[in-house]
């Protein structure tokens, strides 16, 4: 079975980058061309914008629910020009061409809707570094494109749901989520705060960077320049009366015991660890010198999440698996994970979906509930493996169980979640 389907993207509203790249490479106005692609990008639907020099070209390429495509490729001459730009609106040296630099863009646009016009403004994560082939440049995206996030439509089973919305109602302790880098933590995180964001509590964030600004809470960005780590912003954030911290991520020791620490002097601590799966999460803190009791009596619960893309609703279809490929699938899935039925569902591809066959993402997680019997495994210092026994018999789903049910409900293919389990 192939893991995922190859496609050329189909992108909207390329007529001003099309338009620049038709003159003369002498006369190609660099200001439009730059503002074209991130326009270009942001109606794709993209997160990133690659730009990648080669030899003889600058390729252009677009993050769109998590897979690159792409888009275009611009002449080599104007290459150097591009990346000046790009310095330019992000304040960062023009004159520096041999060391990485990362800056941000406050970018604005009018933009033109079916009924009115309205101004169009994002922020854009900058990160340029020197390479082979001349200086790259990937700008992130921090666009929430009119999305409201609410726990309701995250993804999240009911069962899960239930739990998660219990955590949020502790005074104190530690909600962690975990998952590779681009799984959707942040946003999972941010969702849980906007829930719990009301007049009644003090709110105060350390992040790195800070994606979205919210209203009504304190939110720090690190700067190690200046000294400003995660361990010292969460030192100062406790002499600011907060009852909500939420920590950009836990990274290392120093951090992890002052979290926890703060887990346990009556605070609500919410953050990120980069682990392959919930349960993986309580041994990382033990690899971290927390304490097993303390590492018991702080953790709430833990998240583990993916990102899986949905099927386009306006050309999604139905197939039904042959025999031999129920068989192969079988093998590619855990022994425990059981198929309900032959029948699944994939994106035939069409303009909506930009031929994709896919639009939009949605979380697979599982919800590692920490139970009087997990604390036990805990402080026995019992492995992963043991504590992810123990929380599948007190009814946890794995992320591979939850994503069958997306692909079996026609939410995602089968491919998909593959290809995301797989990475």
């Amino acid at each position: 079975m192939a893991l995922i389907k190859s496609v050329k993207l189909k992108v909207p509203s390329t007529s001003t980058v099309e338009k620049e790249l038709s003159q003369p490479a002498g006369e190609v106005s660099i200001i439009k061309l730059v503002d074209g692609l991130i326009l270009n990008a942001y109606e794709s639907r993209a997160s990133d914008i690659h730009l990648d020099p080669d030899d003889d070209a600058l390729n252009v390429r677009l993050r769109v629910d998590g897979v690159l495509h792409h888009v275009f490729t611009l002449p080599k001459e104007i290459h150097p020009e591009v990346i000046s730009r790009l310095k330019v609106l992000s304040g960062l040296r023009t004159d520096e061409h041999q060391t990485p630099q990362d800056g941000r863009i406050k970018f604005s646009s009018l933009a033109i809707g079916k009924d009115k016009k309205s101004t169009l403004s994002f922020d854009i994560r900058v990160s340029i570094i020197p390479t082979y082939h001349g200086e790259n440049a990937v700008l992130r995206l921090l666009a929430e494109q009119g999305q409201v996030y609410e726990l309701e439509n995250i993804g999240l089973s009911e069962r899960d749901l239930k739990i998660v919305k219990n955590a949020t109602l502790f005074s104190y302790g530690m909600i962690l989520v975990t998952g590779p880098t681009g799984s959707g933590k942040t946003t999972t995180l941010y969702t849980m705060l906007k829930k719990l964001n009301t007049p009644e509590v003090s709110i105060i964030t350390v992040e790195d960077p800070i994606e979205y600004s919210m209203k009504n809470m304190n939110q720090i960005q690190v700067n190690p320049q200046t000294g400003l780590t995660f361990a010292s912003g969460l030192r100062s954030i406790l002499r600011q009366d907060p009852n909500i911290i939420m920590v950009g991520e836990i990274r290392d020791e120093e951090t992890a015991g002052i979290s926890v620490n703060a887990a346990l002097t009556g605070h609500l601590l919410l953050s990120t660890i980069h682990t392959n799966d919930a349960a993986t999460t309580l041994p990382r803190l033990l690899d971290m010198k927390v304490e097993p009791f303390l590492i018991a009596s702080t953790v709430n619960i833990a998240i583990g999440q993916r990102l899986v893309r949905r099927i386009c609703k306006d050309c999604r279809k139905e197939k039904e698996l042959a025999g031999a490929e129920i068989d192969s699938l079988k093998e590619s899935l855990p022994e425990r994970v059981k198929l309900s039925t032959r029948k699944f569902f994939y994106g035939e591809g069409c303009s909506a979906c930009g031929n994709s066959g896919y639009h939009g993402r949605i979380g697979i997680y599982e919800v590692l509930e920490v139970t009087p019997a997990v604390k036990r495994a805990i402080t026995e210092q019992k492995s992963s493996d043991d504590l992810a026994e123990i929380a599948r018999s007190e009814g946890m789903t794995t992320m591979v169980e939850d994503g069958i049910k997306k692909a079996e409900a026609g939410i995602t293919s089968i491919e998909e979640v593959l290809r995301v389990m797989h990475e």
